[in-house]
């Protein structure tokens, strides 16, 4: 029973991004001391990260599960993002599996330059006839981002038209957040190179919590997302002049 109840925790923190220690005993019909041992054992394992009477996501998702998730949707919000690129642009498509839709829509293009930190992207794109540039650097396997300072430094020394981003969580603030501490410097790096950057991401995403944040939902040109919003969400995307691209 221990495994399958880690698994199921496992699971809950994958999809919303955090999880409550008496949330979780009720639904399992367990104490809240055998939820704190079995999330001890994950955080021993460096699965998460323990947080004020929970726990957060530490590891991000593996691609081979983010890649079948939401596929309809992810399609959707990368068609979407097909109006802001235009001829003869350097596009960066950052590591994920809404910039891979975003992939597949250009690959019958011709007139584009592709920077990418993505290995799957990559290879899609080296079928095309576009110019591709991968970064360099090490690779986050169970993602296929390469990272690091080298992935760093190539960013920095291209004029990029237009990015996007995506995200492993967005918080009731609007933050943007990682569970991997190496990315913080990549997608500022990427904002700071870019002259647009549209952070590209689904309804899954929001109102989650990771351990690192990388910026706000500002520091963007706009969102790009499926996410329905409440009034009251709405009032503060218009305070801090976040602009949101609905996708329908």
């Amino acid at each position: 029973m221990e495994i399958e109840r880690e698994q199921y925790i496992l699971n809950q923190i994958q999809a919303a991004g955090t999880v409550q220690v008496e949330e979780l005993a009720q639904e399992l019909g367990v104490s809240l001391m055998t939820i704190r041992r079995d999330l001890s054992n994950l955080k021993e394992k460096g699965l998460i990260e323990r947080c004020h009477g929970g726990a957060i996501l530490k590891q991000e998702v593996p691609y081979s599960s983010k890649i079948i998730a939401n596929s309809a949707e992810k399609n959707k919000i990368a068609q979407t993002a097909m109006r802001y690129i235009h001829k003869n642009d350097t596009v960066f498509l950052d590591a994920g599996t809404t910039t891979y839709h975003i992939a597949n829509w250009l690959l019958d293009r011709d007139d584009l330059t592709i920077v990418t930190d993505d290995l799957q992207i990559a290879c899609l794109l080296a079928k095309s006839n576009m110019q591709v540039f991968i970064c360099g650097g090490y690779i986050q396997k169970n993602t296929g981002c390469v990272m690091g300072t080298f992935a760093n430094q190539m960013i920095d020394n291209f004029c990029i038209d237009v990015a996007f981003v995506g995200a492993a969580a967005i918080d009731d603030q609007f933050n943007i957040l990682t569970p991997t501490i190496e990315k913080i410097d990549l997608k500022r790096q990427i904002i700071k190179s870019s002259s647009q950057t549209y952070l590209v991401t689904g309804k899954d995403k929001f109102n989650k919590r990771a351990i690192m944040k990388i910026n706000s939902a500002a520091d963007y040109t706009g969102i790009i997302t499926d996410m329905c919003f409440t009034e009251k969400e709405k009032q503060t995307l218009r305070e801090e002049k976040i602009t949101i691209i609905s996708v329908q």
